[in-house]
């Protein structure tokens, strides 16, 4: 296990200093209304890619650096957040295959968050370059105390990365057309499998009927996003002390 660097209970909640860059006064008053609340940590950047990376590849952390020295100087400790919840406009923009495709096979527009595919490479790509940015910038800085992963994991995606994904997941699952048709019942209503090809996703243009596959999707939902979240936690275990591998 890594050192202990917490040895109090946590009092504070999320900080979006991101939101009003030019605004130093707002930092200073709400470091203030923080310490007569006597705040001791706060989760910070959980939201703040597009503040972080205005460009691609182009990384903005001198903003963050500062928020973080001052929180540091008047005791408060940061649990810093990967921004993975909400990409930037620019690459929902240039690389369309992040974005959510819904169970009619309409991708989304660029909004909300969480409108991102687990599977997407590019998106997994992306998310993995800027944690292990920030680890190498901040896992040393002395306000840091701990990681926030993405924030609230949600959502499935019905593209056809996912489609594959859903397909391959099947297969390690059931080993045989045949065993999965025995197993969901398929013989009612003629919904009989005769190839992996044809297994998609639950939708109301599709499928919804057969409960097993019903139940087989959210079971591979779980999957896929347990599955991003190790991928995004990676660079913070291999670089940063304070974020330890899970026990095997």
């Amino acid at each position: 296990m890594a050192e202990l660097k917490l040895p109090f209970i946590g009092h504070g909640g999320d900080y979006n200093p991101d939101q009003w860059r030019d605004r130093p006064d707002i930092l200073a008053e709400d470091i203030r209304l923080m310490k007569l609340a006597r705040c001791n940590l706060m989760s910070v950047g959980i939201f703040a890619w597009a503040a972080l990376e205005p460009e691609e590849g182009r990384y903005d952390f001198d903003w963050l650096r500062d928020v973080l020295d001052r929180l540091h100087e008047n005791g408060i400790s940061v649990f810093l957040a990967t921004p993975s919840g909400a990409r930037p406009a620019w690459m929902s923009r240039r690389y369309p295959e992040v974005l959510w495709v819904r169970e009619d096979g309409l991708r989304n527009f660029h909004g909300g968050r969480h409108n991102h595919c687990f599977t997407s490479p590019v998106y997994r790509d992306f998310v993995g370059r800027m944690n292990r940015a920030l680890a190498e910038r901040f896992g040393n800085h002395p306000a840091v105390v701990g990681w926030h992963i993405s924030n609230e994991l949600s959502g499935a995606c019905h593209c056809e990365l996912c489609q594959r994904a859903f397909r391959d997941w099947l297969r390690a699952r059931y080993g045989t057309l045949e065993k999965l048709n025995q197993a969901w019942w398929t013989g009612f209503w003629s919904k009989t499998y005769d190839s992996w090809e044809e297994l998609r996703s639950p939708s109301r243009v599709g499928e919804t009927a057969v409960h097993g596959l019903n139940l087989a999707w959210r079971r591979f939902v779980t999957h896929q996003t347990e599955d991003f979240l190790r991928a995004e936690a990676a660079p913070l275990r291999e670089l940063t002390p304070i974020c330890p591998s899970p026990p095997t």
